[in-house]
């Protein structure tokens, strides 16, 4: 009896999964793809008009007729050649490429209508003059040829317009930054300037708010917005009217003031209130026992 041997099956290959790679911003390469987007509907406008010039000048004689098909066909097949070029097929390509070419046949099918009745006939004349200006009229506003390219290229973004900075009257680092981040218009204190700014620790600052339009309040200021911008916690942040001055200054403190490290401060802080309330640390005697004592006097004479 004859055995035969079923060959085993080779183990199914996985689908790998789809790959998506973002490509960064480019600003150069987007600058020159908005001129060149911008000389092309240049060029668009500049060869409607041609081609309207082209129809109307065929109401009249046929002599250019066989040189505007002949420019029609270039200009129609070197676009379409170029929209063409390195895109996948599929209906969207062929979609795009018909409206592409859709002025150019439009027009050239105007312009061989226009031979069949050369120079000027009672009947068809009118008829072929309505014709060219709902061609022209369509062409210029609904941009077929436009429509067919943008939907195989997407248009570039669109540049970014920086808002202007805030004026600077000091030239504290802290006040330039103000003045680019914070006082810029849509900012989190627009039309504000930063000034009297004075160091109190290594992460800590004092400031005035000054509104930088005369007769103007200091806008509301968000301590949350403010607190994302410079990226410091929101209760280390606090905005306080000025004593006696008026609604068109305000004082932002940031940070915890650097406390004094000496002797008489860590008495008063850490030392009086729990252990000896009410004394005060006025002088300190250092020395060794049986040797020599300097007394270095502490604080106020008056304290």
């Amino acid at each position: 009896m004859a055995m035969t041997r079923r060959a085993a099956k080779a183990p199914a290959v996985p689908a790998l999964a789809p790959l998506a790679v973002e490509v960064p911003p480019w600003p150069v390469l987007d600058r020159w793809r908005r001129r060149l987007v911008a000389v092309r509907s240049a060029t668009g406008r500049l060869a409607t008009l041609a081609g309207a010039c082209a129809a109307a000048t065929g109401l009249f004689t046929g002599e250019l007729t066989g040189l505007c098909l002949l420019a029609d066909a270039a200009l129609s097949l070197g676009g379409l050649a170029t929209l063409r070029l390195w895109k996948p097929n599929g209906h969207q390509k062929a979609t795009a490429s018909v409206l592409y070419v859709l002025p150019g046949t439009s027009l050239a099918a105007l312009l061989i209508a226009q031979q069949l009745t050369p120079g000027i006939h009672p009947v068809a004349t009118p008829i072929e003059a309505a014709a060219l200006t709902a061609w022209t009229v369509g062409t210029w506003v609904l941009r077929p040829a436009e429509i067919g390219r943008r939907m195989l290229t997407p248009p570039p973004p669109a540049a970014v317009e920086l808002a202007p900075a805030g004026p600077v009257v000091s030239e504290h680092p802290a006040a330039a930054w103000w003045a680019a981040k914070a006082a810029v218009v849509g900012g989190v204190a627009p039309a504000t300037v930063l000034e009297a700014i004075e160091s109190t620790g290594p992460r800590a600052m004092r400031a005035i708010i000054r509104s930088a339009l005369p007769g103007e309040p200091v806008p509301d200021i968000s301590i949350r917005r403010l607190s994302a911008l410079m990226d410091i916690a929101e209760d280390e942040i606090t905005i306080t009217a000025v004593s006696g001055r008026g609604a068109g200054v305000r004082r932002l403190t940031v940070g915890r003031p650097e406390q004094a490290d000496d002797l008489a401060t860590r008495w008063a802080t850490q030392v009086a209130p729990s252990a000896m309330p009410g004394t005060v640390l006025k002088e300190v005697q250092i020395g060794t026992p049986g040797g020599q004592v300097r007394t270095i006097p502490i604080g106020r004479d008056d304290a």
